[in-house]
């Protein structure tokens, strides 16, 4: 399937803030060095720093510590290539492809959660890019029906992308949104129906649970639904965007993170906190502003780009 094909190049341009911050300060502290406990001490605070966890830093650092003292890890240089293997190991083999309806069962619901800010609807319209130039018929759904630019703003990009949106009126029952959208996707026989939810804060119970209401509608109309559930964190929130997904994950049963404005961030470890905190997949990066600017997550390639060296000016 060409959906999310990956390009290093585009993500290592959109790591080029991490490099030159969290990445690039766990580079400096190594790099060329002799190790010393004082220096693993350092290279434990900037990893909190970066946003890797301290769970994860901690243990880290324990494991070069030992396999320093044991002459496993002779000096810096291969300190830094254990912290890279480590971080790389650290993800277990998930499925990160979108998670389809079964042949025949469809359409395919995604429910796409998050903030307000977090990029929630451009991530929605870099997935329907992805979707539609995979072939695939795409209907939105408008159910932030408490925001008038919300609705707008699905707007603008479902025209760039000539999909369509079913929406409600202004202040209405986003519920009942999501059960119209879902009887239209089946009536229509389009190939997959994503739902962009309200932009509710984690801390509003109340707004929680309309989400999960949204979620046993659409599974009433389509049973299996939705397929997929993704919730968009902004990169740049660092640990308070592991604190979103946390209370998140326990209202609507994540299937996927789509981690955005990481061209925007210099704090790339993000994705260890998630990883350490929450048992749920980073699917998804946001490299940049257009439709376009989206790329699979690879452990591997990801870890790569983050400690690349600079390239040369």
């Amino acid at each position: 399937m060409a959906l999310f094909k990956s390009a290093f190049k585009k993500l290592s341009g959109a790591l080029g803030k991490t490099r030159e911050g969290s990445a690039g300060a766990l580079r400096t502290i190594l790099s060329g060095k002799q190790l010393s406990k004082e220096l693993l001490r350092d290279l434990e605070r900037a990893m909190i720093q970066a946003d890797i966890g301290i769970k994860t830093a901690i243990e880290i650092r324990k494991d070069i510590e030992a396999g320093w003292e044991r002459g496993e890890i002779a000096d810096g240089d291969a300190a830094l290539d254990f912290l890279k293997a480590q971080l790389t190991a650290y993800y277990p083999e998930w499925d990160r492809t979108l998670n389809f309806a079964p042949e025949g069962e469809g359409p395919t619901v995604i429910l796409v959660a998050g903030i307000n800010g977090a990029g929630k609807t451009t991530s929605i319209a870099k997935i329907c890019k992805s979707l539609r130039d995979d072939g695939k018929s795409v209907l939105l759904a408008a159910c932030d029906t408490f925001r008038a630019a919300a609705v707008e703003q699905l707007e603008v990009w479902s025209g760039r992308l000539g999909v369509e949106v079913v929406k409600g009126q202004q202040g209405g029952d986003p519920a009942a949104v999501a059960f119209d959208a879902a009887a239209a996707a089946k009536a229509r026989g389009v190939d997959v129906l994503i739902i962009d939810t309200a932009g509710r804060l984690h801390t509003q119970s109340h707004l929680m649970d309309q989400l999960s209401k949204i979620r046993r509608v659409v599974e009433k109309q389509i049973p299996g639904a939705p397929h997929e559930v993704i919730l968009v964190i902004d990169a740049t929130t660092g640990q308070n965007g592991v604190n979103q997904a946390k209370v998140f994950a326990d209202s609507i049963d994540v299937t996927g993170i789509f981690l955005s404005k990481l061209d925007g961030s210099a704090r790339g470890g993000i994705v260890i906190a998630i990883r350490e905190a929450l048992n749920i997949p980073v699917k998804f990066v946001g490299v940049g502003e257009t439709p376009a600017d989206v790329e699979p997550f690879d452990p591997a390639s990801f870890i790569e780009a983050m400690f690349a060296e600079p390239a040369a000016s």
